[in-house]
């Protein structure tokens, strides 16, 4: 992934638009989309959502609302598709942009993703260190829409925090691979008697204190563990009522003794995962791997519940494949 200033490549595109009648297929898919997807989240008060996700292939972007804010990915097109046309079409986007979300250029944020060879990884790709911030379902959290692949929120899993937040009461919460921690944030408003955020990340584990107290949560209370979350699981003697585990699809950091595969290793992070899991307590399994096959033979004992469906958002049903999530726990 790289970044291209914002600012300056919609300029030039603003004032250079590409010819064609794409901008006009472009932009009006984007104003039926913001018709159907923008007023449903106007109506839910919902300020960070997904507006437009590749619905037309030859326009293959996904485009992110964060409040004024719009956060633009650009897919890699597939082999048959010419640099010059992937290039001309970027522009009939960039260019439909401004005038279709009614946001100045200086608020469009543009990267571009390519296809990692082999088990590459994505890294930072910017110092801007520039965050703000934006509020979901009253719960306050920092993005950063320059510095990362990610944001610091993941979309998708929207509903799937509002379930953490409604299993939290009077419960010990565990949140695993916990990213920038608003899971962790979702399960303290929902009362959780105390928690545990586990991740190998100096940055995202500092991230996640500044969400937590961004919303008043204090530390004596909520544990933030900076650690490699398989050696931390294979070494904890605690148990929990809650366990919330969404980890990459791969890693292979320097921090780690080998590395991790979701699809390979599942099983094995499972049974070690749920060995911490309190009698009467409930496992939040979720995985962002499209190709993702749960295992359900190799979890005997366990009452394993497909909840992927029911957790995706409005603004993610055209892409179904999003992630998957699961609910696990020990049969009666």
């Amino acid at each position: 992934m790289r970044k291209t200033s914002p600012g300056r490549i919609l300029s030039e595109q603003a004032q250079n638009p590409a010819p064609g009648s794409g901008s006009e297929m472009f932009s009006n898919r984007l104003r039926k989309n913001q018709k159907n997807i923008g007023k449903w989240a106007r109506r839910e008060g919902i300020t960070c959502y997904r507006l437009y996700d590749a619905d037309m292939p030859e326009y293959a972007v996904a485009i992110d609302m964060y409040h004024d804010w719009s956060h633009v990915q650009e897919y890699q097109a597939p082999s048959g598709i010419s640099p010059e046309n992937s290039k001309r079409r970027l522009g009939q986007i960039m260019s439909s942009l401004p005038g279709v979300l009614e946001i100045v250029p200086e608020k469009i944020v543009l990267k571009v993703r390519k296809r990692k060879k082999g088990k590459e990884q994505y890294g930072k790709f910017d110092s801007s260190g520039r965050f703000f911030k934006v509020k979901e379902n009253d719960l306050s959290f920092l993005v950063n829409l320059m510095d990362y692949v990610d944001t610091g929120l993941f979309l998708d899993h929207r509903i799937t925090r509002e379930l953490i937040k409604k299993y939290s009461a009077d419960k010990r919460v565990l949140n695993l691979f916990a990213y920038t921690g608003t899971a962790t944030v979702y399960a303290a408003a929902g009362g959780a008697s105390q928690t545990t955020s586990v991740d190998m990340s100096r940055t995202y584990i500092s991230w996640t204190g500044k969400n937590l107290a961004l919303n008043g949560f204090k530390k004596s209370v909520h544990k933030v563990v900076q650690a490699e979350c398989l050696a931390w699981v294979s070494n904890c003697k605690d148990q929990y009522d809650l366990i919330f585990l969404d980890p990459p699809t791969f890693s292979n950091s320097r921090r780690m003794k080998c590395d991790f595969d979701i699809q390979r290793d599942h099983i094995e992070l499972l049974k070690k995962v749920l060995k911490l899991l309190a009698p009467g307590g409930l496992l939040v399994f979720s995985s962002n791997y499209r190709k993702f096959k749960l295992n359900k033979e190799a979890l005997t004992g366990w009452n394993i519940k497909d909840i992927t469906r029911a957790t995706i958002p409005k603004d993610f049903h055209r892409n179904t494949r999003i992630h998957h999530c699961f609910e696990i726990n020990r049969t009666s």
